[in-house]
């Protein structure tokens, strides 16, 4: 049981460790856009929510999180703790809280709709944004800049249907992958059940004719 509670919680690493790899990953792959280059960050939030569950993709986002506070490049713009004074940065902040939603929406069950994901997926983004917006408003006004209307349109609001696009696209993948896997896995997981059975079996009839 001990060497099956381990072989679980390595599973669990590598995933957690491949979606915070991707956060990384999503944070330089970008298209020129006005104001700020367009990631897909917020889709491996999304997606990590998804398959991943709230707590393993929330946490998966932390680390991300964590890293560039302690001076890793891992953001957009580099890392370090001067990033907070940053306005995007309620965004990174947003990315654990929108993975967290996102899995709390789509619920333990495997077998659910796409539309729940669809929902999840929803849910997640406007988590997100609520962050990434009040955060911005915030460091914006402190640092009394000009034009706060102007600036959460072309800087935060231009973005969503985007986002809104490609997370709708990310729940019907999720969807399909889990799915998929949730299928593979169950006959491992019989298969599993099974030998334990017999192993303990065997460990019985052992004790009986000791």
């Amino acid at each position: 049981m001990d060497k099956q509670r381990t072989k679980f919680a390595a599973i669990d690493l590598t995933k957690i460790a491949i979606f915070t790899a991707l956060m990384v990953v999503g944070a330089f792959i970008k298209i020129p856009f006005p104001a700020v280059p367009l990631t897909f960050q917020t889709v491996f939030c999304i997606l990590a929510g998804l398959m991943l569950g709230w707590k393993k993709g929330s946490i998966a986002m932390l680390i991300y999180l964590i890293m560039g506070l302690i001076g890793i490049p891992v953001f957009t713009a580099g890392g370090g703790v001067a990033y907070v004074v940053k306005p995007s940065f309620g965004y990174i902040i947003g990315f654990i809280l929108g993975a967290l939603v996102a899995g709390i929406v789509r619920g333990k069950n495997e077998k659910i709709s796409i539309y729940r994901y669809l929902l999840a997926s929803l849910a997640g983004v406007v988590a997100n944004y609520v962050i990434g917006i009040i955060y911005f408003i915030i460091v914006w006004k402190v640092n009394e800049y000009p034009e706060l209307g102007s600036a959460i349109v072309s800087y935060n609001l231009i973005y969503i249907p985007k986002d809104l696009i490609l997370c709708a696209l990310a729940a019907v993948v999720a969807w399909k992958v889990t799915s998929m896997v949730a299928r593979i896995g169950l006959g491992k997981n019989n298969e599993e059940k099974q030998k334990l059975i017999e192993s303990e079996d065997n460990k019985d009839d052992s004790n009986i004719n000791i």
